[in-house]
């Protein structure tokens, strides 16, 4: 396969039924299942497209926002609480959000319903992306391949040998 994405042929129609479930979880807080659309067909998509479900009693994602990265949601089925910064909202099929780039408030979804709720999530693929979790004060750097914890600030000058001469 040719590294040059222009050179690639675009992807036939799929049906989504097509795409295989993953399931996925961890701890007793978080985990669903998601049908990556954009992932299929061996695809270099920029956009990432999918199709998720949470159970009921689980979280989405750690409470997180995007530096870069912008994201959408649409509900297709069941119910479910957007937390947004310090505001909750239900959402119900039919429901859409964005979460633009570069906003400072984080965003998780909660199923505390008892049906498991299906939705729809695009979003940017950047490899440099920087994204921050406030509950649990971290900062994922992408490009370096780390989550940093946000709490360890330092100074522009911190370790520097500024009170050394050049020799």
């Amino acid at each position: 396969m040719s590294t040059d994405t222009k050179a690639e042929p675009p992807t036939a129609p799929f049906n989504v039924e097509s795409v295989p479930w993953t399931e996925w979880r961890e701890g007793v807080r978080f985990g669903g299942r998601v049908r990556a659309l954009s992932d299929t067909k061996n695809t270099t998509a920029r956009i990432g497209v999918a199709i998720e479900e949470l159970p009921p009693g689980k979280q989405s994602c750690p409470f997180h926002y995007h530096m870069l990265e912008e994201e959408h949601m649409l509900m297709l089925e069941g119910e479910l609480v957007l937390r947004l910064g310090e505001a909750r909202h239900m959402m119900k099929a039919g429901d859409y959000c964005v979460f633009p780039a570069g906003r400072k408030t984080a965003h998780c979804l909660l199923n505390e319903s008892g049906q498991t709720a299906r939705f729809l999530m695009i979003g940017d693929r950047i490899p440099n992306e920087v994204c921050v979790y406030p509950d649990s004060d971290k900062i994922a750097v992408d490009a370096l391949g780390l989550i940093l914890r946000a709490n360890a600030v330092a100074d522009y000058w911190d370790g520097e040998r500024k009170d050394e001469a050049l020799d």
